[in-house]
C-alpha cells in the first residue's frame, strides 16, 4: 500500500477552508475513485488528472487508486483541486518527494497536456492559507499576478504539472510573485459635465459624504444616470483591507483583470432593470455565486428605471441594505457575502415618461401606482430624494460648474471629520449612526427640531429621517 497527501483550499463564498487531499494505491482491479462529496467539474477531475500525469512523462499506476477529500462532509466545487489531486497521486506513487508537499498549498486546472490553467477566487484562497499559518502557495501563473497581493505568505506561478513536479523534486524552479504597480489616478466621469441641477448635484454630493442612499426622479434625458455615474469619483478611495474585500468578491465572480488585479476605486454597478432576484442578490445552484450587490461592496449599486424592475427583487435589497451582508442557502451550503453598498435609485415620475412633464397624459392613479412599486419599508431606507426639473436657458450661461476633483476634497473633509465625530461610538459614517444614539447622546433642542416637526406634521418627511437629517445637516 501506499500513500500520498497534497492541500489545496474550499472556498465557499469569500471564505476559504484548508482541503486535505489523500490518495491511496492498493493491490486490486484498476480503478479511480473519488471521495469527499465532489461536484460534476470534480468528478471530471479524474479523466483531467489522469491524462495531465501521462503526458508529462509518468507512468499510471495500474492498481486501485483511492481519493479522499477531507473534511468528508463539506462540499468540494470546481476544478481547482486538479493539481493537488495530480500531486496526491504522484506522491503515492512515490514520483516525488513529500519534503516540500506537506508545506504547501496547491491551486489550479489541469489541461489534458499539463498545463495549469487559472480558476476563480485564488485571492480569497491564498488570503484562507495565511490565516491557517501555510507557508507558502503555488497557483496557475495566469493567477499569480492576484496571488501576490497578500503579503506574509510565499506565493509561486506554475506554468506546468512538469514544472511543479520538477521544483516539488528540488531540480527547477517556479515563477516567482508578480508585483505590480498598482494605478489608483484612472480617469472618472466629470461631475462638471453636469449641467445646471443645483439641487441634485448638492443631494449628490451630501450621499457622497454621509455614505446616504439616495433617489433621483425626472423626465427622461434630465440628467439622473449622468449624476449617479459620478458619485464612485466622488467617494474616498478604498483602504487597504477594504480593497482586498472588494477584490476577493470579484475574483470569486470571476471579474477580475489579469493586468489589474488590485481594485482600489469604490466599484460601480449598474444591473439592468429586467434582472432577477438571484442576478440582484446572488444565486445559482449548487453553492451560489456573488450578485450586483456585492459587486458593489463598498462602491454604488445604480438600479436605473427602478419602477419597472420587479417587486420581489427589490424587496430583496432590504435585507442587505439593512445587514451590509447577503447570506444565501442553497444545496450545497450557506454563502455569505459583504454588501454594504450606496443605493442609487432613478425612475421617472409616470408611465408615459415625456420629456417635458406638461405632455404628460397619465392618470393620477396610474401615477401613484407607478412610483407605488416602491415599497415603503424599501424607501424608509432611502435617506435622500430629489425631483429633478428641465433645465432652463440661463444654466448655460452660468460660469463653469464644480469639477469632481473639487468636490471629492469637501467630501474628503466631510467623512474625515466623521469618522472623528462616530469613532467613539463604533461608526465611520452618518448613514450608519443609529436614531437611538442621536436621541439619547445628541438631542436637539426644540427651536431647532421646530421646521422638521412641522414638516412631519404636514405629512411631508418620516420620522426616522427627521431624526436622522435633523441631527446629521
Amino acid at each position: 500500500m501506499a500513500l500520498g497527501r497534497a492541500f489545496s483550499v474550499a472556498v465557499r463564498g469569500v471564505a476559504g477552508e484548508i482541503v486535505e487531499i489523500e490518495a491511496d494505491i492498493t493491490s486490486g482491479l484498476p480503478g479511480f475513485h473519488l471521495v469527499g462529496l465532489p461536484d460534476a467539474a470534480l468528478q471530471e477531475s479524474r479523466d483531467r488528472v489522469r491524462a495531465a500525469i501521462v503526458n508529462c512523462g509518468n507512468r499510471w499506476p495500474m492498481a486501485r487508486l483511492t481519493l479522499a477529500l477531507s473534511p468528508a462532509t463539506l462540499p468540494k466545487m470546481g476544478s481547482v483541486y486538479d493539481v493537488a489531486l495530480a500531486a496526491a497521486v504522484l506522491s503515492a506513487d512515490r514520483k516525488i518527494l513529500c519534503t516540500r508537499l506537506e508545506k504547501t498549498v496547491l491551486l489550479g486546472e489541469l489541461a489534458l497536456d499539463g498545463r495549469v490553467r487559472p480558476v476563480r477566487g485564488v485571492l480569497p484562497a491564498v488570503l484562507a492559507a495565511k490565516r491557517e499559518g501555510w507557508p507558502a502557495v503555488v497557483v496557475p501563473v495566469g493567477n499569480l499576478a492576484e496571488a501576490g497581493l497578500v503579503a506574509g505568505i510565499e506565493v509561486s506561478g506554475a506554468r506546468t504539472l512538469r514544472q511543479l513536479q520538477a521544483w516539488l523534486e528540488s531540480k527547477g524552479d517556479l515563477e516567482p510573485r508578480v508585483d505590480l504597480d498598482i494605478d489608483d489616478g484612472a480617469a472618472v466621469p466629470d461631475l462638471a459635465d453636469v449641467v445646471g441641477q443645483q439641487q441634485a448635484r448638492f443631494a449628490v454630493e451630501v450621499a457622497a459624504a454621509g455614505a446616504h442612499h439616495l433617489m433621483l426622479t425626472g423626465p427622461p434625458g434630465i440628467g439622473k444616470t449622468m449624476l449617479a455615474r459620478r458619485l464612485p469619483g466622488l467617494l474616498p478611495a478604498l483602504s487597504e483591507q477594504e480593497s482586498l474585500e472588494v477584490t476577493a468578491i470579484h475574483s470569486v465572480a470571476g471579474l477580475l483583470s489579469a493586468t489589474t488585479p488590485l481594485i482600489t476605486r469604490p466599484p460601480f454597478v449598474a444591473p439592468h432593470h429586467t434582472s432577477s432576484v438571484a442576478a440582484l442578490v446572488g444565486g445559482g445552484s449548487g453553492l451560489a455565486r456573488p450578485g450586483a450587490v456585492s459587486r458593489a461592496h463598498r462602491g454604488v449599486l445604480f438600479l436605473d428605471e427602478c419602477a419597472e424592475i420587479n417587486v420581489s427583487a427589490l424587496e430583496a435589497l432590504r435585507t442587505p441594505l439593512e445587514d451590509g451582508e447577503i447570506r444565501l442557502a442553497r444545496r450545497d451550503g450557506v454563502a455569505c457575502y459583504p454588501a454594504r453598498f450606496q443605493l442609487v435609485l432613478a425612475a421617472n415620475p409616470c408611465p408615459c415618461a415625456p420629456a417635458d412633464p406638461r405632455d404628460c397624459i397619465c392618470a393620477a392613479a396610474a401615477k401613484r401606482r407607478y412610483l407605488g412599486r416602491l415599497s415603503g419599508p424599501l424607501m424608509d431606507r432611502v435617506d435622500l430624494r430629489v425631483e429633478m426639473h428641465p433645465v432652463r436657458m440661463r444654466a448655460f450661461a452660468a460660469a463653469e460648474a464644480e469639477s469632481t476633483a473639487h468636490v471629492r476634497g469637501r467630501v474628503a473633509s466631510a467623512r474625515d471629520a466623521a469618522t472623528q465625530r462616530w469613532r467613539p461610538h463604533g461608526f465611520r459614517t452618518n448613514a450608519e449612526v443609529s436614531g437611538t444614539l442621536l436621541r439619547r447622546r445628541f438631542r436637539l433642542g426644540s427651536a431647532a427640531m421646530q421646521p422638521l416637526r412641522s414638516a412631519l406634521e404636514r405629512g411631508l418627511l418620516m420620522a426616522p429621517k427627521v431624526a436622522l437629517m435633523a441631527w446629521l445637516s
